[in-house]
């Protein structure tokens, strides 16, 4: 299998480790020490040996980070992690809720004499630092950059990845390294830079249509480029990573080893774009006035899907919702009582895996039934493992890394006969789904502009969730790609070949978590009669076809326009995946998607 069921750390871990970080950081003559979830390449997934927060902590989620003093050690973490987090630390370890609280104000309410707090700059963006230093002048609290102090006592710490990158096909690139090479180069002329730094994985990967294996879930391979206006790029990676691409790279492409990168920032004229949020905090000391700040040029571009990404992800998201019912189909066959969180998660494992365009999961599958449905974020280990009782609700998002697109889906399914209060959530949480699945917007307007069209009916009840409504969505790249969000904090705008998640949801702590999500792809949107002729709108396209549970529905509480979005999109369902499936999984499906009761 992909996914394991091991536990990957343990609480009672946490003390003695931290006693001799602390023992480090006297010895350094430093009053605290930060310890981020992050690695040089400042991407969102990071391998074994840069698990630093884990290790130290216990806590597995994909963001957050811990400073820790001499007298108390802060983990902070978003909403997405505040029941997780809970259970994974010891009490040695104060979880703090980010970003509510920031890091500075934190340290002066910590530090009020002042201090001296040390980070590793390969693990901090530079507009963190930029930020915090800010943030900080005046308080006595300095930010010393120091050598990894976590790296100093963790003995057993894994070695770098070297997996072996491959090619990805034109066919699924839809544009040759050659063309994004040049298209990018004609950017930074335009913009009179003699060149740009990228330091994220994705970003690499998708500039020169590679793929790679350092990250898991994620086909990314850690290295650093350096994309120059005369239509160069200068790739620091191993070299025994590339053995089996090399004769795939142009001459436009000239490979160096990674422990050359600082010295060549050292020696490039400037100016040099680099993009404050996305490269680590030493790279901006190293070129210095030499920089200049914008955008990773990479990252618009990838963001928008040309037609042959978005075709190769269509037609993985229907191999994939094949799939998803033939689990469900399965799943609905077991009594209450029967089925435990590791055999779902096995099983739909073993159906995504009969494709052979299975390349990976796109992530650790989330199968949380009951209380553990309120964990967002929820890793089913032997520990933990529950069993499926009646009543229940199961919250199953999972996904599929497939050689022709990324996969990402959630249902909420009905274990039993879930009570009165979990079908009124639920029926909420489709509400605001349907509601964004439907909407059109005028072009140029942001998922800060929209994203809370999902929330509406829940806000409605006094209810919300902690997480944004969407995030972007790779095409066999990353599950997570920026820039473009439905979230209140993003800024960019949403353009036609994006693919965004649609995912709102509901958790009651200790009692069930309810979550349904597509994903979807913005188009421009077809003009309507009456409408303005020269405001150009936007809309979706669904990629995603999995029946969503009818039996959850308290159907009294949909409009007439939400009941016939959910029906036209069951009986869309039921075309496309119906012939993809065998005839038993077609007899469940047919009743899936039937449409509702009047």
């Amino acid at each position: 299998m992909f996914q394991s069921f091991e536990v990957t750390a343990r609480p009672e871990q946490g003390p003695p480790r931290l006693a001799a970080l602390r023992a480090e950081i006297a010895a350094e003559g430093l009053d605290g020490f930060l310890v981020p979830r992050a690695d040089a390449h400042q991407g969102e997934y990071v391998a074994a040996r840069d698990a630093r927060l884990a290790w130290l902590t216990g806590f597995t989620g994909s963001a957050g980070f811990c400073a820790v003093l001499r007298d108390v050690a802060g983990v902070f973490v978003d909403g997405r992690y505040r029941t997780q987090v809970k259970a994974q630390v010891a009490d040695v370890f104060t979880p703090v809720n980010w970003p509510e609280v920031q890091l500075a104000d934190w340290l002066k309410a910590q530090l009020p004499e002042g201090g001296r707090v040390g980070f590793d700059p390969w693990l901090h963006g530079a507009a963190e630092i930029e930020k915090a230093r800010a943030t900080l002048e005046g308080s006595g609290i300095e930010l010393v950059a120091t050598e990894n102090l976590v790296d100093r006592i963790w003995a057993d710490q894994p070695e770098p990845p070297m997996q072996p990158v491959k090619p990805h096909p034109l066919d699924f690139a839809g544009e040759s390294a050659e063309a994004k090479i040049a298209r990018l180069a004609d950017g930074l002329r335009k913009d009179g830079q003699r060149a740009a730094v990228i330091t994220l994985p994705d970003s690499i990967m998708w500039l020169l249509n590679l793929r790679g294996a350092d990250t898991p879930r994620n086909p990314v391979a850690h290295g650093f480029a350096v994309l120059h206006d005369d239509a160069r790029v200068d790739l620091y990676m191993a070299a025994e990573k590339l053995a089996a691409v090399r004769g795939d790279l142009g001459p436009e492409v000239n490979v160096h080893a990674p422990d050359r990168f600082l010295a060549a920032l050292a020696e490039l004229p400037g100016p040099v774009r680099i993009d404050k949020t996305s490269v680590p905090q030493i790279v901006a000391e190293t070129l210095g006035s030499n920089a200049a700040f914008g955008d990773d040029p990479c990252a618009l571009p990838k963001a928008r899907k040309n037609p042959a990404e978005i075709a190769g992800s269509a037609e993985a998201h229907l191999r994939d919702g094949a799939a998803m019912v033939e689990l469900l189909a399965w799943l609905d066959a077991q009594p209450p009582g029967s089925v435990r969180e590791t055999e779902v998660v096995t099983r739909l494992e073993d159906c995504r895996r009969r494709d052979n365009a299975l390349q990976d999961i796109s992530f650790e599958t989330i199968a949380g039934t009951g209380p553990h449905g309120a964990i967002m974020h929820y890793r089913v280990t032997h520990d933990t493992d529950a069993v499926l009782q009646d009543g229940h609700l199961l919250v199953l998002d999972s996904g599929g890394q497939y050689l022709d697109g990324t996969t990402d889906i959630t249902r909420t399914i009905a274990i039993g006969r879930p009570g009165a209060e979990e079908r009124a959530a639920f029926t909420r949480v489709l509400q605001g789904m349907i509601a964004m699945s439907r909407l059109r917007w005028p072009k140029g307007l942001a998922g800060r502009d929209i994203e809370a069209i999902g929330r509406v009916p829940l806000w409605l009840a006094g209810q919300d969730f902690n997480h944004g409504l969407g995030h972007g969505v790779g095409a066999y790249l990353s599950v997570h790609e920026g820039p473009q969000r439905l979230s209140r904090l993003s800024h960019v705008p949403l353009e036609p070949g994006m693919i965004l998640s649609n995912e709102p949801g509901y958790y009651r702590e200790g009692a069930f978590g309810i979550r349904i999500e597509n994903l979807l792809v913005v188009r421009a949107a077809p003009p309507l009669p009456g409408g303005d002729p020269e405001r150009e709108m936007l809309c979706w396209q669904t990629l995603s076809f999995v029946p969503i549970d009818r039996r959850l529905i308290e159907t009294g509480m949909l409009t007439g326009a939400e009941r016939a979005w959910l029906d036209a999109y069951h009986a869309e369902v039921a075309e496309k995946i119906g012939p993809r499936v065998g005839k038993a999984q077609n007899v469940w499906l047919d009743a899936a998607t039937a449409p509702l009761a009047p």
